[in-house]
């Protein structure tokens, strides 16, 4: 797949530093950039349900443009979430207080079986619909992300049926029943390859998997439960579209920061847990990295926000494929003057050091 190519963000400072190439300047994005913390967000969700915007592509296409342009990022990522390609396999999804919740949950090999193929081409169109919206929306210049859950964090939700934080009913199948655990990560993978895909034609320059629960599993575990079914996922992607690149980022990985990378990515994201000058080391000069600066920072004054940011460029010492990023997603309360002098700071601070 070449399109990417032919796309004319594909020189842009986000994409070049994706492929480890000199930028003139660090170019940031933030996770969560279109959301809570943003009173015309807010007001949106006031008229509509979550979901219902999720599904409505002129909607996506306005929350995800006025994001990126509100505070300046480099890229753009589709409003959309995690949890939608679970509903397409035949779990119900709700968002009720108290974080989103899925039924029935899958916790055994019964339930693996009688889970339905994603068949993503036409469950998730609306999701692609909403790329191809927004793609025409956005200025030409400015890439566009695309993404969805990995297979552990997918399945975790499956099986526990909304939030955790002992993930019981995730770690009893996959080591009661291994095989029922594969089978649940092998047709999560099968869903998750043609989801991106679909994603990537629709006008997607960029892909990231979120392995936002990966950091339950220690290095042993995920070994031997989650790695092979990473990367048959970003290798089933990359069959396709070899010129996309991916963006791998888990949250709580430090232990497991290099077993991430070996999984596959053309990016490898940092948590705000992790050192980032420990995590450029361990990673090696040749690796794009994202991150990773603390998203409570944000709540800060500016001028302590600016002080942390340069903390994380010098921390990156000059070095060639960094992108920056938050170590998580923007919190609800963050004030959006802090998340736009961030974005200014980072692009005046590296404007020189980072050519």
């Amino acid at each position: 797949m070449r399109a990417v190519e032919r796309h004319p963000s594909f020189d842009s400072t986000f994409i070049r530093a994706c492929r480890g190439l000199p930028v003139t300047h660090t170019p940031v994005w933030l996770m969560r950039q279109a959301g809570r913390y943003m009173s015309e967000y807010r007001e949106m969700r006031a008229r509509v349900s979550f979901l219902e915007l999720c599904r409505s592509p002129d909607l996506v296409a306005e929350t995800t443009v006025f994001a990126q342009e509100r505070i300046g990022a480099d890229a753009a990522i589709v409003f959309s979430d995690l949890l939608l390609v679970l509903e397409a396999m035949g779990l119900d999804l709700s968002y009720p207080k108290g974080g989103p919740r899925l039924s029935p949950p899958v916790r055994s090999a019964s339930d693996v079986d009688q889970l339905e193929e994603v068949q993503a081409r036409e469950r998730l169109a609306y999701v692609y619909a909403g790329i191809r919206a927004t793609r025409a929306a956005l200025a030409e210049t400015v890439p566009l992300i695309g993404f969805a859950g990995a297979p552990f964090t997918l399945a975790a939700y499956a099986c526990e049926g909304g939030p955790s934080r002992s993930f019981v009913h995730t770690k009893s199948l996959m080591y009661r029943d291994p095989g029922a655990w594969s089978a649940l990560m092998e047709k999560l993978v099968r869903g998750l390859i043609e989801y991106l895909c679909c994603q990537a034609e629709a006008g997607a320059q960029c892909l990231q998997i979120f392995d936002s629960w990966v950091g339950a599993v220690g290095p042993e575990d995920y070994r031997d439960f989650v790695a092979p079914h990473s990367t048959a996922l970003i290798n089933g992607v990359k069959a396709v579209h070899p010129d996309v690149p991916i963006i791998h980022f888990g949250t709580g990985t430090g232990q497991i920061l290099e077993q991430i990378q070996a999984a596959g990515g053309d990016v490898i994201g940092v948590d705000y847990q992790t050192s980032f000058a420990q995590a450029r080391s361990r990673l090696g000069d040749e690796q794009p990295v994202q991150g990773n600066l603390e998203p409570l920072v944000l709540y800060s004054s500016p001028e302590y926000v600016c002080e942390r940011a340069q903390r994380v460029i010098d921390a990156n010492a000059g070095r060639t494929g960094h992108i920056f990023n938050l170590g998580h997603g923007i919190l609800p309360e963050t004030p959006v003057d802090n998340v736009i002098r961030l974005i200014d700071y980072v692009h005046e601070a590296t404007a020189t050091s980072s050519s």
